[in-house]
């Protein structure tokens, strides 16, 4: 799946779902290394997890982070595949 992100430094994420886990999770733009760690980070996660742990995390005074868009497009990706 691909997202475009809004009110982050990063324009977009893409991955892969396999079994309800997180695979091939890329940023693009945004802070290069922070966001090459979080892909890692997550890489083989329970999406449901990756959502609990990384939802409503802010960036300074924005509403949202690299990280919540994560969140926000997994949230999409189950909404869009709930009858899959």
């Amino acid at each position: 799946m691909v997202y475009q992100t809004q009110g982050t430094c990063s324009r977009e994420i893409s991955f892969d779902v396999e079994g309800n886990k997180l695979k091939n999770v890329s940023f693009k733009g945004g802070c290069n290394g922070n966001l090459k760690g979080i892909g890692k980070l997550v890489e083989g996660m329970d999406i449901d997890e990756v959502i609990n742990r990384v939802e409503g995390i802010q960036c300074g005074a924005r509403p949202t982070s690299c990280p919540d868009q994560l969140a926000r497009a997994l949230k999409q990706y189950k909404a869009e595949h709930a009858s899959n």
